[in-house]
């Protein structure tokens, strides 16, 4: 019987050819948004080595969204042509060729993290003005307070996502995924850990939500309708209010739902430093699971889904249709093929290119 993990996945006009994901992980290696040599190397490794999907790293929609200055940008048409050879060199791989884009709000303007992970000063010819729903700075080593955005700041912000979403589009992405997760901008008008706002962006729910709905509404306007349209949502923050937030936020889905939503993928908030995260194997699996059950989206999941085994477990009992992998597939690209032979793929070198297969499966040491 072959494992789920490696049955495909069927995305409106898409099919992914297993259900192993790239996870959207920073890279920091970019130049005034644009890729350098590392990308389409680090890009077409991954998909060579077996997964389904690859999504590329948190992508601003402006220069002001990077988290760093390293970071990659979509915001004009020379970043869009950049990313072009990506898109070509994941698609050699045989995977389907994703994107992330966002916009980093208040915890933007910052160091990489292997040089402290925290702001830049402000003066600092290396920073910008950060922007946020509230003037409310995150904390800890990431001190600044943000500018509180203007209803003009809102609607070009919103109008940035559409035109990354149509970058994407034009580029060659066949999947699209909006970050409205991790203390990043759509999750700080979420958040009342960062939205103080009495106008109609702030205070009830549904007001915090009216950013994200009005940002996915305008991107389904222009994205494929036969492509897939995805969300990271943020959808708990580890904190005293951990069943409001869920059950805000399975609301929220829904009407991500109801606006054109093909594809939900459940993550974390990151909206406060003093959150209590239960950190472990599979941490998210439950969340996700009622999620999934109580929206009716497809969806996915990440963080600490260590081993085969558990990603095998949490797609058969539907807390996942799709794993999002980050760290297992830097540690090892081929972790597909370790997954295929431990969960018992007949033939489980047909995961890799036969360059690679031939003589991984010739010559096993493990």
């Amino acid at each position: 019987m072959t494992p789920k993990l490696f049955t495909p996945l069927p995305l409106k006009g898409i099919t992914l050819r297993n259900r192993i994901a790239v996870s959207p992980m920073c890279q920091y290696q970019a130049l005034d948004g644009l890729p350098t040599d590392w990308h389409p190397t680090h890009y077409e490794s991954l998909a060579r080595g077996g997964a389904g999907l690859v999504v590329v790293e948190a992508t601003g929609v402006s220069p002001e969204g990077r988290i760093t200055p390293a970071c990659l940008g979509l915001w004009s048409d020379e970043h869009a042509a950049a990313l072009k050879p990506i898109v070509e060199g994941i698609r050699s791989g045989g995977a389907i060729a994703g994107i992330q884009i966002g916009h980093a709000g208040r915890k933007a303007s910052a160091n990489l993290p292997w040089e402290g992970d925290d702001h830049i000063p402000a003066g600092d010819p290396r920073s910008w003005e950060t922007i946020a729903p509230s003037a409310v700075a995150y904390g800890e080593g990431l001190p600044r307070v943000p500018r509180e955005m203007t209803k003009a700041d809102i609607a070009r912000v919103r109008e940035d996502f559409v035109s990354a979403a149509k970058r994407a589009r034009d580029t060659g992405f066949e999947f699209l995924l909006l970050h409205f997760a991790h203390g990043y901008l759509a999750q700080n008008f979420l958040s009342p850990w960062s939205n103080h706002r009495t106008d109609e962006y702030g205070g009830s729910a549904e007001n915090r939500a009216r950013f994200m709905l009005e940002t996915l509404e305008a991107v389904r306007s222009v994205w494929p309708d036969h492509l897939p349209l995805a969300a990271r949502l943020g959808v708990i923050e580890f904190d005293e209010r951990n069943e409001e937030t869920l059950a805000e936020s399975i609301a929220l889905a829904k009407r991500f739902a109801e606006l054109g939503l093909d594809f939900l993928d459940v993550s974390m908030s990151f909206s406060t430093p003093t959150a209590k995260i239960p950190w472990g194997p599979g941490q998210l699996r439950e969340i996700s699971k009622r999620f999934l059950n109580e929206t009716g989206l497809p969806g996915s999941t990440s963080w600490n889904i260590n081993t085969p085994a558990l990603a095998e477990e949490m797609l058969q009992e539907g807390a996942a249709d799709l794993v999002m992998l980050g760290r297992p597939l830097l540690a090892n690209p081929h972790w597909p093929l370790a997954a295929a032979r431990e969960l018992g793929l007949p033939n489980p070198s047909s995961v890799l290119p036969p360059s690679y297969a031939h003589w991984l499966s010739r010559y096993h040491f493990a």
